[in-house]
């Protein structure tokens, strides 16, 4: 019996020692998975900082910032925003006008046809006095409601920005950085074409061949001999946008009213003055007139429109 009892005892030392040693085993395995797992999050994170860097810094043309004090909302972000700028075709015998206030114009809009005179003076005779029948109508235009843009990179195109302002017209320029390009020795291969972009000062080059644009976009800066001075020009890469997606829907001017059927019987000047002063008497439903287009018979014109800040 005393044996049996010190048998246990043995046997249940060796089982608390193991079970130690396996406690043991389990936090050195535990802290082995923690730092095989911050190690990993830490490769993770590199790579996704490398990627950045590779794929996004190049693509991003360098901008002095400065914030002016204006927070948005974090729902704002990422939203592009439109700035209409609507081109209505104006038929001949044709006016637009549009009035300081939005009920005035939409009188006029209901009233559909309006007798206007032509010659006013308290001393002409009735059968002196000349008028003119003109339709009104609405505004209707379409405007973008949504859009999406695919941004994709040219793979034989380049950005040339930080170009030195040295008195020469635009078309030198071009031919100057063509020359520079166009040498292997440079780096370069035969230019296809070279564009100004409108008012950001850069140009974009188009090479022949592939393999020639990622090399120089890869550098970033190259230094370039025009004329007799030396200057570092930044290259990046050419983006380019395309419309994917573009939803319209119909909206209605509000103070804005198309007058059709005017007849050619006066002169232009003579015939805006007119309009204006007819459609502007409260006697005859009219108002105060902010803006009229006139388009005489047998010419057409374009009215441009924008967003209302009225």
């Amino acid at each position: 019996s005393q044996e049996l009892c010190s048998a246990l005892e043995q046997d249940h030392e060796e089982l608390q020692m193991e079970k130690e040693a396996v406690e043991q085993r389990t936090r050195e395995l535990r802290k082995e998975g923690e730092l095989l797992h911050k190690n990993l999050e830490q490769q993770m994170c590199l790579n996704r900082d490398e990627e950045r860097s590779c794929q996004m810094l190049p693509a991003l043309p360098e901008k002095k910032m400065v914030f002016k004090g204006l927070v948005t909302n974090k729902e704002d972000m990422n939203k592009l925003m439109l700035t209409p700028l609507i081109r209505y075709p104006l038929p001949g015998g044709s006016a637009l006008i549009t009035f300081e206030k939005a009920e005035v114009a939409q009188r006029i809009i209901e009233v559909k046809e309006h007798m206007v005179e032509l010659s006013y003076g308290e001393e002409l005779e009735e059968l002196d006095r000349c008028r003119v029948r003109v339709q009104a109508a609405p505004v209707d235009i379409l405007l973008p409601s949504a859009l999406e843009i695919g941004l994709t990179r040219s793979n034989r195109s380049i950005l040339v920005s930080d170009l030195p302002s040295l008195g020469i017209s635009e078309e030198a320029l071009l031919d100057k950085l063509e020359l520079f390009f166009s040498k292997t020795k440079n780096g370069g291969g035969e230019v296809e074409s070279r564009e100004f972009l409108d008012d950001t000062g850069q140009v974009v080059l188009t090479f022949a061949q592939d393999g020639v644009a990622e090399p120089l976009i890869a550098r970033g800066h190259i230094q370039v001999l025009i004329g007799k001075g030396k200057y570092e020009l930044k290259i990046s890469p050419c983006m380019s946008g395309d419309i994917t997606d573009l939803q319209l829907q119909p909206s209605r001017c509000p103070r804005t009213v198309l007058l059709s059927g005017i007849p050619d019987v006066l002169g232009e000047e003579p015939m805006r003055d007119a309009l204006e002063i007819h459609f502007q008497k409260a006697s005859r439903g009219g108002g105060e007139v902010d803006t009229l287009a006139y388009v005489p018979a047998g010419r057409q014109g374009v009215a441009v429109f924008t967003e209302d800040a009225g």
